[in-house]
């Protein structure tokens, strides 16, 4: 896979001087292989108020999740998505008597979003028999950027997701890797929540300023971060060492955060150079996704300040 240009060279892994401590953190690793994921279970599946509209697909468009327009239906669903700055490309009203509906029109006025007036019969279509209430927000396709536009700078900092279901945790992720200064998010391209209305939400608008990827196979996009010289850390309870302590975080790094209930991945864990965890001395057994990419990004950020 050919590297592309961005602020300087990233060093070969064998230039770097933790190259030798990656030996050791596999064998570490590999003796460490016991227990339950870092974090927990959390709703999964699209929301009812999404839907994929009857229309045809884009042109250009992937087949891969968040590639292709969905419609937000209903009226609090459709404000609350304005408000939070979801991209969309039309808004399909059948009548402005509703204040909700009002302040709809308004938002998509003031974004430049195309509002059309539609009749029952053509909004049931469009939104293929859903309770719409009268109104719907098209969504517009995200474009997801390739794995090697992350690799900006001396010391970037990815955060990869392994599987993860929900698209409000894939927002909460990138809506901490904005907080903390990653580089962006590598999403698996299938079985895996990609870009949707969901997710743009509860990023609070930080999907459009953070990068995110898409990797047909994620374990192999991690072998070509690390020859690219990054070191790959996996957010696991199995790990035997703390983010906190994890020295080699303030150079080229990748987070690897796993999914809702079943963590990392086999080959995905193999992977990684090392498995990393968050030392809980309360009562909770595991973390939700989102808490525990914010909580990890938290520590390494400390570590490259």
């Amino acid at each position: 896979m050919a590297k592309r240009k961005g602020k300087g060279p990233t060093p070969k892994a064998e230039d770097r001087h933790w190259h030798g401590k990656r030996q050791k953190a596999r064998a570490f690793k590999s003796a460490k292989r016991t227990g339950t994921p870092t974090v927990g279970p959390a709703g999964r599946g699209r929301s009812a108020e999404t839907r994929q509209p009857a229309a045809s697909r884009p042109a250009g468009a992937r087949r891969a999740n968040g590639e292709v327009p969905e419609l937000v239906t209903g009226r609090n669903p459709v404000v609350e998505a304005l408000r939070a700055g979801v991209p969309g490309s039309a808004l399909y009203v059948m009548s402005s008597t509703d204040e909700r509906v009002r302040e709809s029109i308004q938002l998509a006025a003031d974004r430049r979003i195309p509002l059309l007036e539609t009749g029952k019969n053509e909004l049931d279509r469009l939104t293929d028999g859903a309770v719409h209430q009268g109104i719907a927000l098209q969504v517009r396709p995200y474009r997801y950027a390739h794995p090697d536009d992350l690799l900006t700078g001396a010391a970037p900092l990815i955060v990869a997701v392994d599987g993860i279901t929900d698209p409000r945790n894939l927002g909460a992720i990138v809506r901490s890797a904005a907080a903390f200064g990653a580089t962006g998010v590598v999403v698996p391209e299938r079985r895996a929540a990609g870009v949707n209305a969901g997710a743009w939400k509860s990023s609070a608008g930080t999907l459009a300023t953070v990068k995110v990827a898409q990797a047909t196979n994620l374990a192999r996009q991690l072998k070509a971060y690390q020859k690219a010289g990054c070191f790959v850390a996996g957010l696991d309870a199995r790990g035997g060492i703390a983010v906190a302590d994890l020295e080699v975080a303030s150079g080229p790094f990748v987070l690897v955060v796993g999914s809702e209930g079943k963590g990392l991945g086999r080959l995905v864990a193999d992977t990684c150079d090392l498995l990393v965890t968050i030392p809980m001395p309360g009562k909770a057994e595991s973390l939700n996704a989102g808490v525990a990419a914010g909580i990890a990004l938290y520590e390494i950020s400390r570590l490259r300040a």
